[in-house]
This record gives C-alpha cells, structure tokens and sequence, in this order.
C-alpha cells in the first residue's frame, strides 16, 4: 500500500514510535459481528474484529475481493479517501477513523455516501498491538455507517455519541422510529430471560425471540446480538446459560 502510517488499518492518534493502534474492543462488539476485516492490524491479534481478516503486508485489502458485513479502521494519511471510496463501493459495514470533516476524502465519501454518522462523545483511546491500553488519539472520532443494517446496529450500539443521518430514507426510519420506540436488545433479552423463569439457555433464547421484530429487523445477525446482550445483562451459570441476578 505504500502507507507507513497507521499499518494495519489502525491510526496514529500522536506521534509515537509505533505506527499499529488498536480499536478498543468494546466498539467492535458493540457493532459486530463483522464478517471481514480488510485491513487488521500484524499478527499476533490480542483480540478478532471479525471472522475474516486481511493482514498487510501478506494481504492488501485494497485489492482483495470484500464481501458482508465490513469493519474498516482504515490507514490514516494519504491512502485514507482509497479506503472510504472501496467501503463506498461496497456499501455494507462500519468505518472508524478520525472526524476530519473539511477533507476532501470525507466530503467525497462520507458526507456524500454514507448513511449515517456517529460522532463519538469525548476522545477514544487506542490500544497497543499487545492489547495493553494507550493514550487517547489527541482528535475526535467518528463511526460511519453504510448500509441500513449498519445505521441500525449504530443506533442499538449504546456507544456514546451523536447521531446524525445523511440520506433522507434514513431520516424517515429515525423519523418513524420515535413512535412507538422499538424496545432495546437490553430489554427484549432481559424480559425473554424472565419469562423462561430468570435462567435460560442460548437456544430457549433463541427459540423465544426467533419471530420478535428486534430479529427480523437485525437478519442473520440476530442471534450473535442475543449471545452478547446476554453476557451483558445476565450472568453466566454454565455452557450457554444464563441467570439474571436475584
């Protein structure tokens, strides 16, 4: 790629002496499952962003076929615009970088493209390529969604931010959304767990919410939100079950 800045699709937030930083975790579950990643950060991993990742230098993700749901933290510096142009293209996932909105690349692909932005509140901070934490990016952050599914998972993230939609169906759908409110993935898990007697397995979950509007609206992905949802609002007791606290 020629791009020395941010290898593995990870920013520099300051100026230090490694050139690979790490999405916080806790973003990428609250938006996955990603099924690629086009350009993770250099092996070893501490932790996966989605199931398939693209490594530089082995892989060059600009040139490799995308297909689903994409995560792109991409390079930032002079290959940045390539990257949000690709993710344009495909229309289908998730990019995180810096909110460098009077840019040329952000005007052309994001303010132009996308369906929605998510300017994160405060400043992230990064982690190292060993997942041990480091300073925050010294910028503000944005989340761009492409796609309906991914403005949708924006909205059910509970990341901190404001949301701002840039094509008018989607406006509409937030519009619509309102009233009445669909209930949270928090909600619907917890109120499906009382309702099998405050302890519940993965698959009575699954059974229960298989035909709840809060599935069909997520498609495929559903049951990985109720597998997350759960780890979150209830405590595990065995293999795949789960109990709410007393």
């Amino acid at each position: 790629m020629g791009e020395t800045l941010g290898i593995g699709g990870h920013q520099r937030p300051r100026k230090e002496r490694t050139d690979t930083w790490l999405t916080p975790p806790g973003i990428v579950r609250a938006l996955g499952p990603f099924d690629l990643d086009p350009c993770a950060a250099p092996d070893p991993k501490p932790w996966a962003t989605a199931a398939t990742h693209y490594t530089w230098p082995a892989q060059d993700g600009l040139l490799l076929p995308w297909y689903g749901r994409v995560w792109l933290n991409p390079p930032y510096g002079r290959a940045l615009g390539t990257w949000l142009a690709k993710m344009a293209r495909h229309g289908c996932g998730t990019a995180f970088t810096f909110a460098r909105t009077e840019t040329k690349a952000f005007f052309d692909h994001v303010w132009n493209e996308a369906d929605a932005i998510l300017f994160l509140k405060g400043r992230v901070s990064f982690h190292h390529q060993d997942g041990s934490p480091a300073r925050n990016g010294g910028a503000p952050s944005v989340l761009i969604a492409f796609g309906a599914d991914d403005v949708e998972r924006l909205m059910e993230s509970g990341i901190e931010g404001k949301l701002l939609a840039l094509k008018r169906p989607v406006m509409i759908h937030l519009a619509l959304r309102q009233d009445p409110p669909m209930p949270a993935w928090r909600e619907v898990v917890v109120q499906a767990i009382r309702s099998l007697g405050g302890r519940a397995s993965l698959r009575a979950l699954y059974e229960a919410l298989e035909d709840h509007p809060k599935a069909k609206a997520n498609g495929r992905h559903w049951q990985a939100k109720v597998r997350q949802t759960a780890a979150v609002v209830a405590q595990r007791v065995d293999t795949g079950q789960y109990a709410l606290a007393v």
